[in-house]
């Protein structure tokens, strides 16, 4: 399959665009790209479309689908205490429908890749990291799911309900069984415990043993906000990147969302030993959490994806929107030459796979996995727009025209392939009344 007529935005190392240009795909891999006469073979006409990879989100909460627009005026610990009792209710069948939800706003929104931070397991329930694979295969997008945990209730000076916590033991076994299930393909494992205000020191170092052992990536959230750092000073006696380093976290094989009150001195940390940062620019905004120094770690180095975390901090499960936030989050710190809009779609497409540590996605370039965003570009959104990439992300969020992942349409003309949109949202709506019931 040859598409053509297409502005191709390959985000290799050189920045190549082809304006006037053309995809070849086969067997779910980009053969090549080019501008002009494209190879002989069967093609289909883009009509001006604007094709970019497919987006890579670097950390979610599939589950919070459920819980929009709940504490809404609220920091992340009222926040979170307000929400934990309701989340200690959720069984298999509504991650499914919260999965499924997620996942398809961002399939819609051009997102191929997603990465669900899972660490809510209600005891006597199961089921729930499969319920989240299952979804993706459905909708076929590619899901890196974690085996969350935490282990640090309120008796002992966590946050979490002591009825959300869980013994080291079953959260390490269900990890190596949860490992097995993994294709490194369209799924991959990650071991994620939540926070230092909910897990032990015992189980963060745990953790890190038992993913170097299988071979797997490490996530956590890590200096979100100003009381976090507050909590490990007065519990542990050091900053959150000082804590990260005590209990053997500081490697490549590391990334953690948020980061936003780092000194520059910690991103230097970062960079040194490798740790990345999924950016999550409007849930930062919407807890009011602050700003991360994102233009500092590109500059330094760090690798920095981007996400759009959980749709309860969020409201909105659109990574394309996330492109548009963080440039516009960053100029409104920085100025206006803070970031560029390649760099902020860099980002989301080649940043979040150098985050999640897939050489094979984030750019299209030959043996890469055919996973292209497509965009039109002929509706009122670009009228007059010189630069079409430009318009794309200064004029977003758009819907997705057409996502292809692996060489396999997941949407076509706006819509999922392999689902119905509606279907999807009346189940959901069920779930969530479930939940509150």
């Amino acid at each position: 399959m040859i598409l053509t007529n297409a502005w191709v935005v390959t985000m290799d190392d050189a920045g190549t665009e082809h304006p006037n240009g053309w995809v070849q795909i086969e067997d779910g891999l980009i053969v090549a790209t080019g501008s002009g006469e494209p190879p002989a073979g069967p093609r289909e006409d883009l009509g001006g479309a604007v094709v970019t990879p497919g987006l890579i989100n670097t950390h979610h909460h599939l589950y919070q689908t459920l819980t929009r627009a709940r504490a809404v005026d609220a920091d992340l610990f009222t926040w979170l205490r307000t929400l934990y009792p309701r989340w200690a209710r959720i069984d298999a069948e509504m991650e499914y429908a919260a999965a499924r939800t997620g996942l398809a706003e961002l399939a819609l929104s051009g997102c191929s890749t997603v990465f669900d931070h899972h660490y809510v397991f209600p005891r006597g329930v199961s089921g729930l990291v499969e319920a989240e694979l299952q979804a993706a295969r459905e909708l076929g997008v590619r899901i890196v799911a974690s085996r969350g945990s935490m282990d640090l209730g309120e008796s002992d000076g966590g946050l979490p309900p002591d009825n959300l916590v869980e013994s080291i033991d079953d959260v390490l076994a269900d990890t190596q069984r949860l490992a097995g299930i993994a294709d490194g393909a369209w799924t991959q494992v990650v071991v994620a415990p939540c926070s230092p205000f909910s897990v032990t020191t015992r189980l963060m170092e745990e953790s890190a043993a038992l993913a170097r052992t299988l071979g797997l990536k490490l996530h956590t959230h890590l200096a979100e906000t100003v009381e976090e750092e507050q909590y490990c000073r007065e519990i542990y006696g050091c900053t959150p990147v000082e804590y990260l380093d005590r209990v053997g976290w500081l490697g490549g094989d590391v990334w953690c969302a948020h980061c936003i009150h780092l000194s520059d001195a910690e991103v230097q940390t970062f960079a040194h030993h490798g740790v990345g940062a999924a950016h999550c620019p409007t849930s930062n905004l919407r807890l009011g959490a602050g700003i991360a120094p994102i233009r500092e770690m590109i500059d330094a180095g760090v690798k920095v994806g981007l996400g759009v975390d959980g749709s309860a901090s969020n409201e909105r499960s659109d990574l394309f929107f996330e492109v548009k936030q963080a440039l516009l989050m960053g100029r409104g710190r920085g100025g206006g030459r803070w970031m560029t809009v390649r760099e902020a779609l860099r980002l989301g497409t080649r940043g979040g796979a150098e985050v999640l540590g897939r050489d094979d996605l984030g750019s299209l370039e030959p043996r890469k996995r055919a996973d292209l965003a497509i965009w039109r570009t002929d509706g009122l959104e670009l009228g007059g727009a010189e630069d079409l990439v430009a318009g794309l992300v200064l004029g977003g969020p758009m819907r997705v025209d057409r996502l292809i992942v692996g060489g396999e349409d997941a949407v076509r003309d706006g819509q999922l392939v392999r689902a119905s949109e509606q279907e999807i949202a009346r189940e959901h709506r069920i779930q969530a009344a479930r939940l509150w019931a």
